[in-house]
């Protein structure tokens, strides 16, 4: 190896450590500090932890009833981590941590490869910074996990299209979509780039390397193999039960196809990602679109490929989701490892621009002006809002808001208007360890339900048994015994109480945890017990003297 190479590998290795400590410094603060929130993190979390208790890894339960909603890698990753380090606190984050880490790796190194070492770095730490990036990074949702497959997928079919042939890395990108897929069905947007490549190639001027045909079929083949070594048993087991062949259809159709084309949930208009997600959520990025689409059109129209793909796939992304009346937004985050490389060769000279710096410093102060002027609320017009997050959720916003408007305003009046990038990188990372150290901790006990079901230990019997009607998924993994459940989402509200009752009247010392609204008609409110608010609802405890004949209740 020549001394040229031995440096550019040095390099490689510091410019892939830096990388690593800033993404720790990013996404690692406040690891271990909280519980799973709804919505999502409390099901995966107790999803993982039925699976280790259970022994049952092929399909994943919840309360002892199959979880139709996704397949279960990401339920592996979180009870593989909790196996590992013995702490659900910890475990239950570490799949989004480690799964984004590698996403910002395999960015850099996309960037590198396409373009050099420096446009590698500007991608990755603007995918780093980017806030949707970094709040997924640090959140228990399958998202996190599921852009580093895509992009894994992503980076497999560019480094053969645009700097191969990498057959290889072909192959590569196949087993990450198929592993994607078995994360979260989207996962096979990637693909799109093929398609894309082939129209491209019969274009003058584009310069890339096809799929032939055998290894296209090669890839599809091992992606199949891929997607059968679970779906194939889990066809297997449904067939054998009919509870699991409700399961099977329910996430092959209804939480797929039927999901997509009509959603039933988070209806949102078409142009909700343009914009409701993309200006505020792909910040810091989407600051620089005025100046940023002017450039990618030259380049397109110059017949760049890097470009041609990787933009087309990022409207792809958009657009796929943009079709669908369902729509939440983190279901563009695939696309955001795209962006940022189609953004970093461009950002060193937008960067050298006074007016796009003046316009990033000023987008820091207006952030600092909307913190100050919430402070000045709080303090001056709605003393009762302040008297009631301390009374009720113990929550005191003082320390946490005020460090953060000073800092903010002090780091724009420091770095002034040429260094307003530098000021808004460095206020959203105050802004994360403000957030990780301080302000999740203070709201663990309101967001996770830990309070309640303490409440709700205070007033049973140790050797007592709990059921639950209607429950919360953040109230059984907080549970200190083990919880009967009598259906899961269950549509038939009469029906899972009179099962309760059934099921408290079978023996002494068993009591129902239910929301207000379930009381009636199937229990005596008068004799139901208070047990607290949580999660905008009143919770009541009920023994065998507060049960009722549903049937006669109605009439």
């Amino acid at each position: 190896m020549t001394d040229a190479k031995i440096t550019r590998a040095a390099h490689r290795r510091r410019d892939r450590f830096v990388l690593f400590v800033v993404g720790l410094v990013l996404f690692g603060p406040g690891l271990g500090l909280r519980d799973p929130w709804p919505a999502d993190e409390p099901r995966f979390a107790q999803i993982a932890r039925e699976m280790l208790s259970s022994g049952q890894w092929l399909i994943p339960h919840i309360g002892g009833h199959p979880y139709s909603d996704k397949p279960p890698v990401f339920f592996w990753a979180i009870a593989g981590f909790e196996a590992i380090t013995g702490s659900p606190r910890l475990a239950f984050l570490l799949p989004s941590l480690f799964a984004a880490l590698a996403t910002v790796l395999l960015t850099y190194d996309l960037g590198r490869r396409l373009w050099n070492p420096r446009v590698g770095m500007m991608a990755a730490l603007l995918l780093a910074f980017t806030v949707q990036f970094t709040l997924q990074a640090r959140l228990a949702q399958i998202d996190a996990l599921l852009c580093f497959w895509t992009t894994l997928g992503l980076w497999g079919f560019l480094r053969h299209l645009l700097r191969g042939p990498d057959l290889p890395a072909l192959y590569l990108g196949f087993f990450a979509i198929a592993a994607g897929i078995l994360t979260k069905g989207v996962a096979f947007l990637p693909l799109i780039v093929l398609p894309i490549a082939a129209l491209l190639r019969r274009r003058a001027g584009v310069e890339l390397f096809g799929v032939p045909l055998r290894h296209l079929v090669g890839g599809f083949i091992l992606f199949g193999v891929i997607l059968l070594a679970w779906v194939g048993p889990m066809l297997w087991v449904s067939m054998q039960d009919p509870a699991l062949a409700a399961y099977r259809d329910d996430l092959l159709l209804r939480q797929t196809v039927t999901r997509y084309v009509d959603a039933w949930g988070h209806r949102e208009p078409f142009w909700y990602y343009l914009v409701q997600v993309i200006p505020l959520f792909w910040l810091p990025g989407s600051l620089f679109l005025p100046w940023l689409i002017p450039a990618w059109r030259r380049r397109l129209a110059r017949g760049d490929s890097r470009y041609l793909l990787l933009l087309g796939y990022v409207v792809t992304v958009v657009v796929f989701f943009s079709l669908s009346s369902g729509k939440r937004g983190l279901y563009v985050l695939p696309a955001l490892p795209a962006f940022a490389l189609a953004c970093a060769p461009l950002l060193p000279g937008l960067l050298r621009k006074k007016t796009v710096q003046l316009v990033v410093w000023s987008a820091v102060v207006l952030l600092g002006l909307g913190l100050l002027a919430g402070w000045l609320y709080l303090a001056w017009i709605d003393d009762a809002l302040v008297q009631e997050l301390a009374l009720r959720y113990r929550i005191q916003p003082w320390a946490p808001l005020s460090i953060m408007t000073v800092a903010t305003l002090g780091l724009a009046a420091w770095l002034g208007p040429r260094r307003g990038y530098r000021a808004l990188l460095m206020t959203l990372l105050v802004g994360w360890w403000v957030y990780g150290f301080w302000g999740a901790p203070m709201l663990d006990d309101v967001r996770s339900g830990r309070v309640l079901m303490r409440q709700v230990v205070d007033r049973l019997d140790p050797q007592a048994e709990l059921g639950m009607v209607d429950w919360k998924e953040q109230f059984l993994y907080q549970a200190d015994r083990p919880i009967a459940t009598f259906g899961y989402r269950r549509a038939d509200r009469v029906g899972e109480a009179a099962e309760a009752i059934e099921w408290m009247r079978a023996r002494p010392g068993r009591w129902v945890l239910l929301p207000e609204e379930r009381l009636v008609p199937c229990f005596e409110p008068r004799l139901a017990t208070l047990v607290g608010h949580a999660h905008r609802e009143q919770w009541y405890l009920v023994g065998p003297a507060a049960a009722r004949t549903c049937g006669d209740a109605n009439e």
